[in-house]
């Protein structure tokens, strides 16, 4: 059937001119978030129905629209017939609370972490992460954007209202057999969707307008810009904002990765320009290249065949159109200060090597690939970090294609690729680095701090979803002698102001009258102050004198026992 179907584009090519309009992702926003994870149905193709899932409908997710500082409950429901996972790709959150493979949400049950927004303004997202089903759920369309913002972002002339001149737009190729149902496993993936559909068109004001851009697809790596090469201006990395607006023609996309754009659409009303991914640029060895290995004689079973490898393609088509009430009209000079880590501070190095788990041609480009000579076990912990540890990590890449490493609990700051300084776009905070193949290496710098659990890990792997799904993926644990760890619940007591200037009251609505023993401690677990008290109704946590930062209540009384992140302004 997909034969004839493409068979129809070739003889009658309007077909595939159709445009659809871009679907712009429902906004939730508050402290406490519903999510339903499910099965559906979507046309892709005219007469043909594909299997999906999503979150909330049919195939994607809401965007999460958070702010730093709250305390958010997340209650996902799975109503799937089949156990799955949620991860917090690029937050900072404890391992109990970060969605990774061992936090199994079964079916027909409720996942409800509680956390606090430790995070700086940025895009992040959401997703499955079930060991050996991650690529599949993806796949199907289990994924959703999360926006964090902060005071630092509020204070910047920026284009911030969401669907009217700041748009997330997730980028994700895709294969269909014959029936057009999704595959998996295979390089066949020659149909792009943006936002959960084929050949879009997105209606945008003419001004400056942003951009937020993931890429979700489960291997594809793109090269990014405008037809014409008009110069647009990154602003944005995985983690946060940079220290100013970066000017350039070309955007290099990795999976996982997000970026966010400015264009400057002014006097442009009634023009069009279309974002391509210029993959004829990319080098070879990156999954969307001509080649994807440098090796000529390590193929990817047919890999040669989709004519999206090596090729020029279409994305998006904007229109431009009036501009809206109180616009965006300039670029700022200037965006947040960086403070990257010393890395005369790191206390430790960890060296990471990827290797394919049997030599040879085929090996070297298909896999199944290996992190430090082990395929990943659930069982096995690779990594005991204590906590407020600073490391670098170095990747060595011994394998015939980039990989795009990512690790969960923090962001890092890339020192250096292939022992080269990275480019200006790559300095800021990031969570997801692509590794140049055959002996290439990256190194990065961070610091774990806020969160330990002797039981939960955290884990690293490659984000290309089919390599992490066949073993390349580690875990570690955070350790230290105070560890702190988030609740997966609250329930009976709340905490105002949070960020507080002089003092924290802690709501208690329940167990007043006993005694209960209050203990706060610092990022780095230290205990700042211990007492025991009768509960009150309202207890009050002064905090004038501390410096500031986040910190980390614990209360205990009766039978409950309570975990608070605090922030002191």
């Amino acid at each position: 059937m997909r034969t004839i179907y493409l068979l129809a584009l070739l003889l009658f090519p309007f077909l595939a001119m159709a445009q659809y309009p871009l679907p712009i992702p429902p906004a939730l926003t508050g402290t406490e978030f519903e999510l339903h994870l499910q099965k559906g149905a979507r046309e892709f193709f005219p007469g043909f129905t594909t299997n999906t899932m999503g979150v909330n409908g049919d195939l994607l997710g809401p965007t999460l629209i958070l702010n730093k500082g709250d305390l958010v409950t997340m209650n996902l429901i799975n109503e799937l017939d089949e156990p799955t996972t949620i991860h917090w790709h690029g937050m900072h959150v404890s391992a109990a609370n970060d969605g990774g493979p061992h936090t199994v949400i079964e079916a027909g049950t409720t996942w409800s972490p509680q956390f606090t927004v430790l995070d700086h303004a940025a895009t992040y997202w959401y997703h499955p992460h079930l060991h050996m089903k991650t690529a599949e759920h993806v796949t199907k369309g289990i994924a959703g954007f999360i926006i964090v913002k902060d005071e630092e972002e509020a204070a910047l002339e920026l284009p911030r209202s969401y669907g009217e001149d700041d748009f997330p737009i997730v980028i994700q190729s895709r294969a269909f057999d014959a029936d057009m149902q999704f595959i998996v496993e295979t390089a066949a993936d020659d149909v792009l969707l943006v936002n959960g559909v084929r050949d879009p068109y997105l209606e945008v004001p003419a001004q400056v307008v942003r951009l937020r851009l993931l890429n979700g697809s489960t291997d594809r790596t793109y090269n990014l810009g405008f037809e014409g090469n008009i110069e647009f201006f990154q602003i944005a990395t995985d983690g946060g904002l940079l220290g100013e607006p970066l000017p350039m023609d070309r955007l290099q996309l990795a999976p996982g990765e997000r970026a966010e754009i400015l264009l400057n659409l002014n006097g442009m009303a009634g023009q069009s320009l279309t974002l391509k991914s210029f993959s004829s640029e990319l080098a070879s060895g990156i999954y969307g290249a001509a080649s994807p290995s440098p090796m000529p004689v390590a193929t990817i079973p047919g890999y040669s065949s989709n004519p999206l490898n090596g090729s020029d393609f279409d994305i998006l088509k904007l229109n431009v159109g009036s501009p809206s009430v109180n616009p965006i009209t300039a670029i700022p000079a200037t965006l947040v200060p960086q403070n990257p880590i010393p890395e005369a501070s790191a206390q430790q190095t960890r060296n990471l090597t990827f290797q394919p788990q049997q030599m040879g041609p085929t090996g070297m480009a298909n896999g199944p690939f290996v992190i430090n000579g082990a395929s990943f076990n659930l069982d096995v912990i690779n990594f005991e970090i204590p906590l407020g540890n600073t490391e670098i990590w170095q990747l060595t890449n011994m394998t015939g294609i980039s990989h795009p490493f990512h690790i969960h609990d923090v962001q890092f700051y890339v020192l250096d690729v292939n022992g080269a300084p990275p480019p200006a776009n790559m300095l800021g905070r990031k969570d997801v680095v692509l590794v140049p193949p055959m002996g290439g290496t990256v190194r990065f710098i961070t610091r774990f701090e806020d969160f330990a659990d002797d039981e939960v890990p955290y884990m690293y792997h490659c984000h290309m979803l089919t390599h992490e799904d066949a073993g390349m993926m580690g875990q570690f644990i955070v350790t230290g002698p105070n560890a702190t760890k988030e609740p997966s619940s609250t329930d009976g007591l709340k905490v105002y102001p949070n960020p507080a200037i002089d003092a924290w009251n802690l709501v208690f609505e329940e167990n007043t009258g006993e005694e209960g023993y209050f203990v706060l401690r610092n990022s780095f677990g230290q205990t700042i102050r211990q007492f025991k008290s009768i509960v009150e109704p309202t207890v009050q946590i002064p905090c004038a004198e501390l410096p500031a930062g986040w910190y980390i209540m614990e209360v205990r009384t009766g039978d409950q026992n309570y975990v608070l992140s605090l922030l002191k302004r």
